[in-house]
C-alpha cells in the first residue's frame, strides 16, 4: 500500500485516511453487480412498504440516492407515447389472457408514471369510478370483432362491470369461439 509522509516523518498517513466516502464516485467493497442492496425480497402488496424503506436504506447508506434524479425524467413526450400504447394496443387474434396482461402491464406503468396523491374524501372515489370506466372501454375496444356481441350485452349492463369482471366473463366466452377462429391464422 502507498504511504506519504507526514510532516513528522515518523508516522504515515495511508492513501485510505484521505479517500472521501462521501463522493459519489467512491465505491465500496460491497458494491458489485452480484450482491443484494436488501436481503428482503418483494412479494408484492404484501411487504412493498418494509421492502421499499430498507431499499431507499441501502441506495442512500451508500451514498446513491441521486439515481432518481438521474433517471426519473419524465416528460410529457413520455406520457403521451404511454397513453397511445395502450390505446393503440388490440387484440389481434392473441389470446384474451395475453392481450388483457399487456393491457394491465401498461395501466400499471401509466398509473405509475402519473403518481397521483391519495385521498379519502368522495372525489376520489368518484375518480377511482371514471378510471375504472376508462380501462373498461380501452379493454373492450382493443377486442377482436369475435366478441362484438358479448362486448354488447356488457355495455348495456347497470352498473357497467369492471375490467376484471369483463375479463373474466370474455374469457368464459373465448372458449365457446376458440374453436371457430383457430382455423384462421391471425400472422398476417
Amino acid at each position: 500500500m502507498a504511504k506519504d509522509d507526514d510532516v513528522d516523518g515518523d508516522t504515515y498517513v495511508t492513501l485510505v485516511t484521505k479517500l472521501d466516502f462521501g463522493d459519489p464516485l467512491y465505491l465500496h467493497a460491497s458494491d458489485t453487480t452480484g450482491i443484494a442492496l436488501v436481503s428482503l425480497k418483494l412479494k408484492g402488496t404484501e411487504n412493498y412498504s418494509v421492502w421499499s424503506r430498507a431499499m431507499l436504506l441501502a441506495l442512500n447508506t451508500k451514498n446513491k440516492k441521486e439515481i432518481k434524479e438521474t433517471y426519473d425524467k419524465i416528460d410529457g413526450s413520455i406520457t403521451f407515447n404511454l397513453y397511445k400504447q395502450i390505446n393503440s394496443l388490440t387484440q389481434r387474434g392473441s389470446s384474451v389472457s395475453e392481450y388483457y396482461h399487456k393491457l394491465n402491464t401498461l395501466w400499471k406503468q401509466f398509473d405509475a408514471l402519473i403518481k397521483l396523491l391519495e385521498c379519502v374524501c368522495d372525489a376520489n372515489v368518484d375518480f377511482v369510478k371514471h378510471n375504472s370506466v376508462i380501462k373498461l372501454m380501452q379493454f373492450l375496444m382493443g377486442l377482436d370483432e369475435v366478441y362484438q356481441p358479448i362486448r354488447s350485452n356488457l355495455l348495456m349492463t347497470n352498473p357497467l362491470p369492471n375490467v376484471k369482471t369483463t375479463f373474466t366473463v370474455i374469457s368464459k366466452e373465448e372458449s365457446h369461439y376458440w374453436p371457430k377462429i383457430s382455423k384462421f391464422c391471425f400472422c398476417c
